[in-house]
């Protein structure tokens, strides 16, 4: 009788302890705590809530959040001076309810924006200093808005081609590359104490960096303030070069500013040109050979894949110093821009966790790699 009643106490405990083990979560936030901040970017349907799974995994990886969509400029106020706060206000709710780092995106962005910004009630551009006035005054309002709960801003986005030359957006024409110095000295008016960033994509190009050094140069000699530059992580199999984000990353660091991945995802799909970088506008016709992976990704693939994703965060932790947030550019694999860019209707696998909200196999191991690379 007591050799059975034991037996069935080890087995209740072993059946505790393994149960225990098994609903154990490997997390991002707890692997990288001391070194960067590790975020994802929300959609609507997570910001508000309304799906349960993908809060779980949010609220269990995650200790930075920014808004896909919500907080760019033509959903901000799509008519002059007729604002709509109240997805970003759930935004900034969400954060702060769960003790996140709350990013800001995006305060000027060419694309994106609200078609009045550049435009008269007679629909003829727009004088210098009628834009200059229409970017101080967005800019105000938003960010004195959140002033103090919004920790950091993406003040400007990707005003800079890969040749390093300047994008000829509105912005640009209208005002010339002063613009980016207002946009900065706007924000920071209009809370003092908020982080502010520039953004850009295929940030590991020789002329985008070194254009990108100059920018800060520029604004510090002004004594303009400048946090960190965000490099978004939008990369393929195959491009960029590991040594040449690198290079990019100790380049901008020299300048004496933080380093952000800002936008991260690998894409396995082909693309249609090899020359769009990010560029939000391209549009491709659907063509089934370029979406080969509808039915699943192969191993060998997926074996390249997880290399990849391990190789950058082993870069990242190398320049711990330097870097203070990593962001991955959505929650799952079926919220990821990806599918639908730059060519819609492909199925991509392009992050951490999968369609059905299952981390994938390079979670563990760069949980594992996180994790043993402890500050002394």
């Amino acid at each position: 009788m007591k050799r059975n009643l034991l037996l069935m106490l080890l087995l209740v405990c072993s059946g505790f302890s393994y149960a225990q083990k098994k609903a154990t979560v490997e997390s991002l936030k707890q692997a990288f705590e001391g070194k960067f901040y590790i975020g994802t970017a929300l959609n609507l349907n997570q910001i508000w809530e309304r799906d349960p799974a993908a809060d779980k995994l949010i609220k269990s990886q995650f200790n930075s959040i920014v808004a896909e969509n919500s907080m760019k400029s033509m959903h901000l106020q799509p008519q002059e001076g007729k604002f709509n706060f109240k997805d970003a206000d759930k935004f900034v709710a969400y954060g702060e309810a769960n003790n996140m780092f709350l990013i800001g995106h995006t305060l000027i962005w060419h694309s994106q924006a609200p078609s009045w910004f550049f435009k008269n009630e007679k629909g003829e551009e727009v004088s210098k200093e009628v834009l200059i006035e229409r970017m101080r005054n967005h800019i105000t309002a938003v960010v004195s808005r959140y002033k103090g709960r919004i920790k950091g801003w993406d003040v400007v986005n990707e005003a800079i081609l890969d040749d390093g030359s300047w994008r000829k957006s509105k912005f640009y024409n209208i005002i010339g590359e002063e613009f980016i110095e207002l946009a900065f000295k706007f924000a920071h008016a209009a809370d003092p104490d908020a982080e502010l960033y520039y953004n850009d994509y295929s940030m590991a190009l020789e002329g985008r960096r070194n254009s990108v050094v100059k920018m800060i140069k520029n604004l510090k000699s002004k004594g303009i303030k400048i946090s960190a530059i965000g490099m978004q992580g939008h990369l393929s199999l195959d491009f960029p070069k590991v040594e040449e984000f690198e290079k990019s990353i100790l380049a901008f660091a020299a300048e004496g500013v933080k380093v952000m991945i800002t936008e991260m995802d690998i894409t396995v799909l082909p693309m249609p040109n090899r020359n769009i970088g990010a560029q939000v506008e391209s549009n491709f016709a659907y063509k089934k050979e370029m979406n080969p992976y509808e039915d699943g990704l192969p191993k060998d693939k997926q074996t390249i894949f997880e290399k990849r994703y391990l190789d950058f965060f082993k870069l990242f932790l190398k320049h711990e110093d330097k870097i203070s947030r990593v962001t991955v550019w959505g929650v799952t694999d079926a919220d990821s821009w990806r599918n639908n860019w730059p060519m819609p209707g492909r199925t991509d696998y392009a992050l951490l966790f999968d369609r059905q909200y299952n981390a994938k196999p390079v979670v563990k191991q760069i949980y594992r790699f996180g994790s043993s690379k402890k500050k002394p």
